[in-house]
């Protein structure tokens, strides 16, 4: 009975430690892994690419497990073991280094300061990696026939690994408690995906002689980048305000302001030449007052301040923390 347990944990560690790693590599992929872990380790402009390296590096290690033979498959499971018995070691320099960084094992999700439980759990998978060299059957192999002595030692393994993974408790905050969007975390390149993928962006790309912002800040919900801009010979200033969440399709709001005189004359990234009196109901589509301003430059009309004052959220301008912002110069 004994040897039969011993050799189903043995069995069960290829399948369990190909999840886990097909995982880590998922979630390394992410940008927000750049910065966790043993990464703090190195200087900023070699996080990245090494994050991606180990990403690649567990996603081999996974299909290796799963399918090698012979002494690939060895070479794989000792690796394996290597990998884990060393992410032990830099686990404790990374915590040494900087106490409140996370383990970085799963990406973003990995940001509990390094514990116990997190070396534990590295420890553990190496111990299983190191038990699995000298099995004839791939991971695939076991995955595809269970025994019930297989599925038993799995599910008391997977309780051990969950009592020891920090991340199960912070998926489930954040599952059950979504932060406010003025304190959540969002990528660049996810506003910049958003915001050049606006009809705003399209309207005023003309206008702006970059397509680097000069200038970005955040305030509360919003972010705001600023690029430079050239409109009837004159140098302006292309502010868009990108919405963290809501509907895509009203999440982008953008201005053009003169940059010598400070007129606002855009908004919505619809310029117009048009004297408004107060805050309109009603703007025209950004095309369509794209297209109106190029047949008043035409007729040689001067141009005029869009809204002479900015409507709060609730109306269809900028929000009003554009102003707390500070002054776009």
């Amino acid at each position: 009975m004994f040897p039969e347990v011993l050799e189903a944990v043995r069995e069960v560690q290829l399948p369990l430690l190909a999840a886990l790693l097909l995982l880590g590599a998922a979630a390394k992929a992410s940008p927000r892994a750049a910065g966790t872990g043993v990464s703090v380790l190195l200087p900023e402009r070699l996080r990245r690419p090494v994050t991606l390296a180990t990403c690649l590096l567990e996603a081999a290690l996974a299909v290796a497990l799963l399918t090698a033979t012979g002494l690939l498959g060895e070479a794989a499971r000792v690796l394996t073991a290597l990998m884990f018995a060393a992410s032990v070691v830099l686990l404790l320099v990374a915590r040494r280094r900087d106490p409140e960084a996370g383990c970085g094992c799963f990406g973003g999700l990995s940001r509990t300061p390094i514990g116990w439980r997190t070396l534990t759990r590295a420890g553990l998978l190496a111990v299983g990696a190191a038990a699995a060299i000298g099995l004839a059957p791939t991971g695939w192999g076991v995955a595809s026939a269970p025994t019930a002595t297989h599925g038993v030692v799995l599910g008391v393994q997977l309780l051990v690994l969950a009592l020891l993974s920090p991340e199960l408790r912070e998926a489930a905050d954040r599952f059950t408690t979504r932060e406010p969007c003025a304190v959540r975390e969002v990528s660049e390149r996810r506003v910049l995906r958003r915001l050049r993928g606006s009809e705003v962006w399209r309207t005023n790309v003309k206008v702006m002689l970059k397509n680097d912002p000069e200038e970005t800040w955040r305030h509360g919900c919003w972010r705001f980048l600023r690029y430079d801009g050239l409109r009837h010979g004159r140098r302006v200033d292309v502010v868009y305000g990108v919405r963290i969440d809501g509907p895509r399709r009203t999440g982008v709001r953008a201005v053009l302001v003169d940059r010598e005189s400070g007129t606002v004359i855009a908004s919505f990234g619809a310029v117009t030449t048009l004297d408004l009196q107060g805050p309109p109901r009603r703007l025209p589509r950004p095309r369509e007052a794209a297209r109106r301003d190029e047949a008043q430059g035409r007729g040689g009309a001067r141009p005029g301040t869009l809204a002479k004052e900015f409507p709060g959220e609730s109306g269809r301008g900028l929000p009003d923390e554009v102003r707390a912002s500070g002054p776009v110069v």
